[in-house]
């Protein structure tokens, strides 16, 4: 292990630990709910037959559904980002083992023993409480511990609807292609399912009513105060993980680098300008995911484009000049969500598709009109929004005439890879991404505009402008600051250089004197 790796970890130790802690707090709160509620099902399962196949089906059709879907229906159905919809998502996958080894557990019980009770005079509540419960209470606690693990794995996710934990680390590795970030997340949540799983093992090797021998009363003193002390730990790892002091000022941002930046840049800019406490919220997903955010009050700001906004968003047709879209989408906001669009930035970051310089040269392809004659037999790597999107490939398709033979839904951080390798031939690049020229590739020409322009700038609730005047002229300094050429130069020290996102933002801010030098 190098300096630089060992150095790298330092200067995180202490989010690491943040996030950990509020690792451990969703899995154990999602486990604790999931006991509350899959062991009453087991036991209602077992006692009135007719509802087995019910219950087990219902659980069972709750694990099929895909975790990331699961996470973004939730999100949609409650309305809210952070912990509430990602311990609900943890704790319906957490159902199906719990309930199941809940009924093999009971029904496992030898029939002689419940005559015995029963031939004695107990109840069948007592039956349940004094003989059935605590035979089956191994294979029940087995059960709870495939539900944690699971439950540790699933938590990664979580990062991506803004619920914190180990997956912070993951998805921003992922978001700027940072091989070591998503090993300072993979690598401790691999090491935390292994703690969890020990610990519960203890747990179930200590109350093990078929292990007679050695057992003493300290023992299961000793697992009694473990079972007691659990809760109590998860619970408290609640309070640590999400006390923090409060907010003043929440700043949201997508899951890829420019918007990382772009977040650091106006998080720096008002607590320089301000007394306010800042909250990063950042790579909360897609485009969606962070307009909701802002709409509900969940976070007060982030950088949105002005073609994003009126063709995904506002659902008008695309707007040529720059001017017109913003005045467009500046004042159906205002109208709609009682927000405000502040003065861009300055940059243009509009969609370009783009191919390997080799190929544009030896096919003469300069334009996007010009694959149409062998759009059939390229493969395009497109992001999942651009897939989607009016202003993405839908709008292309209908301005151009064609489609490519095979489209391939790619993550950004790994769209630009995929491209270089010849994986795909055509990728939907961001025109000031610092890979196009990293990888040697050359934007085409939208020469039917089927892209409107795409200037950033800060969109912000009226609510918090009004609360806090200073933020609309700590944010205002930044206009026009970054031209096409300035952004794709930061964007590149991020994704090629690896650097920080804060510090390349930090550096930015001092070099245009927003910010002092150190």
């Amino acid at each position: 292990m190098d300096d630089s790796w060992i150095s790298f970890v330092y200067e995180r130790l202490p989010e690491l630990g943040l996030r950990t802690v509020q690792h451990v707090m969703l899995t154990g709160v999602s486990t604790g709910l999931a006991i509350l509620v899959g062991v009453p099902l087991g036991v209602v399962a077992t006692r009135v037959g007719w509802t087995r196949g019910a219950v087990i089906g219902a659980v069972g059709i709750l694990q099929t559904v895909p975790s990331l879907a699961m996470l973004t229906l939730l999100l949609v159905l409650m309305q809210k980002i952070g912990a509430v919809p990602a311990i609900t998502a943890l704790t319906l996958y957490a159902l199906l083992p719990i309930v199941r080894n809940t009924i093999t557990g009971l029904d496992g019980v030898p029939a002689e023993l419940t005559e015995a009770a029963r031939g004695i005079g107990m109840s069948r509540w007592q039956q349940l409480r004094l003989v059935r419960f605590p035979l089956a209470l191994p294979v029940i606690i087995a059960g709870i511990r495939t539900a944690a693990v699971i439950g540790v794995g699933i938590a990664t996710l979580s990062a991506f609807i803004g619920a914190g934990g180990l997956g912070q680390f993951i998805n921003r590795g992922l978001a700027l292609a940072d091989t070591r970030l998503i090993v300072l997340g993979a690598v401790p949540s691999a090491m935390l399912a292994l703690v969890v799983d020990f610990a519960l093992a203890a747990l179930h090797w200590a109350i093990d009513p078929r292990r007679k021998a050695g057992r003493s009363r300290r023992l299961t003193a000793v697992a009694r105060a473990t079972a007691i002390a659990l809760p109590v730990l998860v619970f408290g790892a609640a309070g640590m993980a999400y006390s923090r002091v409060q907010a003043d000022v929440t700043i949201g941002s997508k899951n890829f680098t420019e918007q990382i930046l772009l977040g650091e840049m106006m998080a720096m800019m008002i607590e320089k300008h301000t007394d306010l406490n800042v909250d990063r919220r950042f790579c909360l997903g897609g485009t969606m995911i962070c307009h909701d955010a802002l709409a509900r009050g969940e976070i007060d700001l982030y950088a949105e484009y002005t073609g994003t906004a009126l063709t995904a968003i506002l659902g008008q047709e695309v707007l040529a000049d720059p001017d017109e879209a913003l005045q467009v989408v500046r004042g159906a906001y205002r109208r709609r969500y009682d927000a405000e669009w502040l003065d861009p930035f300055g940059f243009n970051n509009t969609y370009a598709i783009t191919v390997r310089k080799g190929d544009a040269q030896r096919n003469g392809w300069s334009k996007i009109s010009d694959l149409q004659p062998q759009a059939a037999t390229l493969r395009a790597g497109f992001t999942g929004e651009f897939v989607e999107r009016p202003d993405g490939y839908p709008g292309l398709v209908e301005t151009y005439g064609f489609r490519f033979g095979d489209v391939r839904d790619l993550d950004p951080a790994i769209m630009y890879t995929a491209v270089a390798e010849r994986e795909v031939d055509v990728i939907c690049a961001f025109a000031t991404d610092g890979r196009i020229i990293a990888y040697d590739l050359v934007p085409l020409a939208d020469d039917r505009h089927a892209f409107p322009p795409y200037y950033a700038a800060p969109v912000v609730r009226r609510e918090t402008l009004q609360s806090h005047p200073k933020v609309r002229e700590a944010l205002t300094a930044l206009a026009g600051q970054l031209d096409d050429a300035t952004m794709q130069r930061l964007n590149y020290e991020v994704d090629e250089n690896h650097r920080r996102p804060r510090d390349v933002a930090r550096e930015f801010l001092m070099s245009t004197k927003l910010l002092p030098a150190e």
